[in-house]
């Protein structure tokens, strides 16, 4: 589409063709890679913060596991199939039913972690080995699920593995939006709180900051965020480790500046992540989750060298 018909488009000039391109298709795409993007972002500083572990991520807890797992459970049992008349035509007959295994799963994988860390007082240490854990658990159980699968629900279900943000509609992005947004606000509030859990517990404690209560609600919402998002769009990697990381070399630790331009990184770098997966091959497009993996790769080998140099 020549850019001056996308710009008649976008104001509802022009073709009807280009119009129903532009907003049906595009503009969800483009508010699902910010919205996810930011949303992925601050879950990894607030994973980051409250593990005390800088190469935490939003899928520290297993919820990308967990909701593979649920995802793909749904499908075999019936959601996905293939339709058309040369039954090659790839469909998810229940996209949502899909989605609300993914999120059950997803989420439920994450309250069982964080009821099993109360009992060992809710140690950070205790909770990166439980999602370790977790996460082993779910692969497992998904490489079962899809080993008794035939083969067209098997096809469906490693598509769904693919991060995908055209599978963004305009009701999914609102329900994306109001969570992800709503917990920002949440975390914002708490901002103060997070710089004094960065000088350690004690020093938190001193302040009459609850440590034990902090933790529990930041990573609920944090794991709440990459839950929905991964249910919608499917499992985005690295995005939650790079920005965080790659700012505080910059900014410094401070979530008073840390948290809403970690978010603001995230979605730039999504943004990008889908053009480039578009663009790279003419007429095809990949995964945004292999780009951004490409992309997350060497830099999470960087703060690995970095670390061990330290």
């Amino acid at each position: 589409m020549p850019a001056l018909d996308a710009i008649k488009a976008f104001f509802n000039s022009g073709a009807e063709k280009n119009i129903r391109i532009v907003w049906l298709i595009r503009m969800p795409r483009i508010l699902a890679a910010i919205v996810v993007g930011f949303g992925l972002a601050i879950s990894g500083h607030i994973m980051q913060v409250n593990l005390q572990n800088p190469l935490a991520s939003p899928t520290s807890l297993g919820v990308s596991s967990a909701a593979t797992f649920g995802a793909n459970l749904a499908i075999i049992m019936g959601a996905g199939s293939f339709a058309g008349t040369a039954g090659n035509v790839l469909n998810m007959s229940n996209p949502y039913v899909i989605t609300v295994v993914a999120f059950i799963f997803a989420f439920g994988s994450v309250l069982a972690i964080l009821g099993i860390s109360k009992i060992q007082n809710f140690s950070p240490t205790t909770v990166i080995l439980l999602g370790v854990a977790a996460t082993s658990l779910f692969t497992a159980l998904t490489t079962l699920v899809q080993y008794l699968a035939n083969d067209q629900a098997l096809s469906v279900a490693v598509y769904w593995t693919f991060g995908d943000l055209g599978r963004a509609s305009y009701l999914k992005l609102l329900i994306m939006s109001v969570v992800v947004f709503a917990s920002f606000i949440v975390f914002f509030i708490l901002r103060w709180r997070y710089n004094a859990l960065g000088s350690g517990d004690e020093i938190a404690k001193t302040l009459g900051i609850h440590v034990n209560v902090l933790r529990i609600v930041s990573l609920l919402l944090a794991s709440l965020i990459t839950a929905v998002c991964v249910s919608f769009v499917g499992v985005i990697g690295f995005v939650g480790i790079i920005c965080p990381q790659l700012l505080k070399r910059f900014m410094g630790s401070d979530s008073r500046f840390l948290l809403p331009a970690s978010g603001l990184l995230g979605s730039i770098l999504l943004l990008v992540s889908d053009d480039i997966a578009r663009i790279i091959v003419p007429g095809m497009n990949l995964p945004v989750a292999a780009v951004t993996a490409i992309i997350g790769t060497p830099f999470f080998v960087y703060i690995l060298l970095r670390r061990k140099k330290a």
